[in-house]
């Protein structure tokens, strides 16, 4: 289908940030005129000086995001229509030119006495930018001179190559074979992996399997010197900033205590057996003598055909999310209304889905939408995404507005699992029931025990280069599957391939990111389930929690909704999640 076909009811209005491309043109050339933050290096010691220079770059910061915002959803729209990919270009330089004409800022800051910061958090004057100083004078013992910093700065490109030697291999280089599927050879892709391993053909997805890994296992050794290298990076920026271990570092400037990883990993690990026992029961569901990695995936219930149109599945997310209140129910509709979100597939339109937010206007939503019961999910799921980044805008100064990536898929996860909750008690089919189980299941043993153990490996591995052992393909493999034994149990099968599934894993490139997404469920789950037990008041504090944007350490801000991540309790509560669904599964299946 090509984009004018498309109902206009169906396109994002995207005129909302600018009325036209002219317009668009005109506020770039305003924006990049104005580009002279320099003069202001050397006199931030000044009080009126620094607000002057914090309220320009503010509103600077503004229109930029609003050029970028347009410009990539333009291209979004159409990636074959090159004026779009020329203006994502301008907004790549001028941001390049924006960051060089900052470059000035922090070091200068960071000069600053203590007595200064001090004054400036206290001064009401400040209150927008009350957090930027706090974080300023919280940096400065890791914050080396001037000449110092220059010459890291000088080596970053030198420190992303292993990320972007990684990025090479696994989209251009790695020597993906043919397979045959749907009646046609075809090169095996990571979607199309993806695909067969979800399928029900046994013989095909063992096919995929094996040659998905064999690709990666005939590169193990040029994969661990990218990784190592990746690994050694990182130990040595630490010992240069002056931290105890990587880990550390990584949470330092996420402003997230090491407790909290510790607490996942601790909770998940003495849960497993829950897992271990869904493990054993999709052997069984699937009649297995022995099941193997490339089995885990396969769908358990059959018989589930549920379609919906858009408008259908949108009304299921507006009556699912009822226990967030009238108001959120209010702005869901006025999203549909008001055309927030891109909904139709289109050629050359972006994949996938996403939310996007830019200041003075409301927060856009890109789908390809198609009648699947996981596509009015995927609606539930960028809508809270949207309405997180709606509520911060509109509580918080622009420079207290965005939230921090700990806490981005918190929203999105809550709306998940209010919605499963509702359409788990609306549910009349036996199947579609026991279907809802099992994604709800996959979902938690994907976001959280997945990631967690993927948590596990990379912070063992980091643990390892600083005490100095080595990192060789046999000891990173060898660490991979004992991690893999302790999570999976004995219900599987365990192989060559699995023990080098570290080696294609992208996240592993930013390290200790991966965690995040497991602590984002178990807040989401633990904040649904208080809005489903206590009501009005929960939801009251979770509103808090959407209003937050970055006004304190993202810890604190999902207090505010009842969940503390630096007790155990959370990650407790998370585990029972799932293993009283797995409990109500195996009844409905009958395997208990």
């Amino acid at each position: 289908m090509k984009r004018e076909q498309v109902k206009e009811k169906y396109k994002w209005k995207i005129e909302d940030i600018f009325p036209s491309d002219e317009e668009w043109e005109k506020c770039f050339e305003t924006a990049e005129k104005s580009l002279t933050f320099s003069r202001y290096a050397g006199k931030l010691s000044d009080k009126a000086t620094l607000l002057k220079f914090l309220k320009e770059n503010d509103g600077f910061g503004k229109n930029l995001e609003r050029l970028a915002v347009y410009a990539h959803m333009r291209n979004d729209e159409d990636r074959g229509v090159s004026k779009y990919s020329a203006y994502k270009s301008k907004i790549g330089a001028l941001w390049s030119k924006y960051a060089t004409e900052l470059s000035f800022y922090e070091p200068e800051m960071v000069k600053m006495p203590d007595g200064y910061l001090d004054a400036l958090i206290a001064d009401k004057d400040f209150a927008d930018y009350d957090c930027d100083l706090k974080k300023i004078k919280r940096n400065k013992p890791h914050v080396l001179s001037e000449a110092e910093e220059r010459l890291i700065g000088m080596a970053g490109e030198i420190f992303d190559t292993p990320y972007e030697t990684f990025g090479m291999i696994d989209s251009l280089d790695l020597p993906m074979p043919e397979i045959e599927w749907e009646d046609k050879k075809t090169k095996l892709t990571h979607g199309l992996y993806g695909i067969i391993l979800h399928s029900s053909n046994r013989e095909k997805r063992r096919e995929a399997y094996d040659k998905y890994y064999g690709a990666y296992t005939g590169l193990i050794n040029t994969l661990t010197s990218v990784y190592r290298g990746n690994v050694k990076k990182n130990v040595y920026l630490s010992k240069v900033y002056k931290f105890s271990s990587c880990l550390e570092q990584a949470l330092f400037y996420e402003d997230v205590d090491v407790k909290v990883y510790n607490n996942l990993i601790q909770a998940v690990d003495g849960a497993l057996p829950s897992m271990h026992r869904y493990i054993a029961d999709r052997k069984k569901i699937l009649g297995l003598d022995k099941q193997y990695f490339y089995d885990i995936y396969a769908p358990l219930v059959d018989g589930v055909n549920v379609k919906y149109t858009y408008d259908e599945a949108y009304e299921i997310v507006i009556k699912g999310l009822a226990p967030l209140g009238k108001e959120y129910q209010a702005l869901l509709k006025r999203g549909y209304d008001e055309r927030w979100l891109d909904v139709e597939e289109t050629e050359g339109k972006g994949g996938g889905a996403y939310s996007i937010g830019c200041p003075g206007t409301h927060p856009f939503v890109l789908l390809n939408y198609q009648p699947t019961l996981n596509e009015v999910f995927t609606i539930a799921h960028e809508m809270g995404h949207s309405l997180h980044t709606y509520f911060s805008q509109k509580a918080q100064p622009f420079a207290k507005s965005e939230y921090k990536i700990f806490v981005a898929e918190v929203a999105s996860t809550v709306n998940e699992v209010l919605l499963l909750k509702y359409m788990l008690k609306e549910a009349n089919d036996g199947n579609l029931k026991k279907y809802l189980l099992n994604y709800y299941l996959d979902s938690i043993r994907a976001t959280l025990h997945r990631q967690t153990m993927f948590s596990e490996f990379e912070s063992e591995a980091h643990a390892m280069e600083e005490r100095g052992e080595p990192l060789t393909k046999d000891n990173l493999c060898k660490l991979y599957d004992g991690i893999g034994k302790k999570y999976y149990g004995d219900g599987i099968e365990y192989d060559y391939n699995i023990s080098c599934e570290w080696a294609r894993i992208p996240h592993f490139y930013r390290a200790f990111y991966v965690y995040k997404y497991a602590t984002g469920i178990t807040a989401a789950i633990n904040i649904a389930k208080r809005i489903l037990n206590e009501g009005e008041s929960a939801v009251k504090d979770y509103f808090k929690f959407l209003s937050g944007g970055c006004s304190g350490d993202p810890v604190s801000l999902l207090k505010l909704a009842g969940v503390d991540l630096s007790e155990t309790a959370p990650f407790e509560v998370a585990m029972r999640e799932f293993d009283e669904t797995l409990k109500e599964f195996e009844k409905l299946m009958n395997i208990r």
